[in-house]
């Protein structure tokens, strides 16, 4: 079972090592190019602020954005800005999504993303936890995958392992550690043992590292589609 009350602490603590991350940059570097192709910083922090208001939406019953242009129109929008104004949209959109997890409500309940994907109410805490640790990762600032919380990484391995199960593409696979093991990708005996650290394995699931690193046997290294 889900213990959202636990994910909003592990959530703040990821947040606050962000925010005090960034505040170690400056204005150059918020321009300078990220990991993710095509994003400045500012995008990551653009992005990172108005996810937090989107799923404020969600838990309030709307849309969780007013369409896939309007989300990348505000991405681009506010990327540019100053790292003074980055760092404050993102505390300030952080503690509005704390304030929306702290009205009444079931937690149980089925909330609707992007793109119709449902989810619990409980688990859009974890799925905002992932996007500050990742994108933190994403920046390039010296916040690697092998400093993510060792319990971040076995349940994100365990949520992209879920996500990708069933999924007609990705060939039945076993992934290991070395000491846990997951399955995932079409139903059937697994045909491919992919093998490797929770943080090589986090970043090939996540699409932030090729799979270079991992060990394989059975096949070769399976295409993952994109998140």
């Amino acid at each position: 079972m889900i213990d959202h009350v636990h994910d909003l602490a592990c959530l703040q603590n990821a947040t606050e090592r962000l925010l005090i991350a960034v505040a170690k940059m400056d204005n150059a570097a918020v321009r300078e190019p990220s990991r993710l192709p095509g994003w400045s910083r500012g995008h990551v922090l653009a992005h990172v602020a108005r996810n937090a208001d989107a799923l404020v939406n969600v838990f309030e019953g709307r849309p969780m954005y007013a369409s896939g242009e309007a989300r990348d129109s505000d991405i681009e929008r506010d990327a540019p800005r100053p790292l003074d104004e980055q760092t404050e949209d993102v505390r300030e959109s952080a503690a509005r999504f704390r304030t929306a997890t702290e009205a009444p409500g079931d937690w149980s309940r089925t909330v609707e993303l992007r793109n119709g994907v449902t989810d619990s109410a409980a688990r859009v805490v974890f799925r905002r936890w992932v996007e500050i640790e990742l994108h933190h990762v994403d920046l390039g600032i010296g916040y690697e995958l092998e400093d993510l919380p060792a319990e971040f990484t076995e349940r994100e391995i365990d949520f992209l392992a879920e996500r990708f199960s069933g999924h007609p593409d990705v060939s039945p696979t076993r992934l290991s550690d070395g000491t846990r093991a997951w399955s995932t990708g079409r139903a059937g005996d697994p045909e491919v043992t992919v093998t490797g650290s929770g943080a090589d394995l986090v970043g090939w699931l996540a699409g932030r590292r090729d799979g270079g690193s991992l060990s394989v046997e059975g096949g070769a290294l399976p295409k993952l589609p994109p998140l």
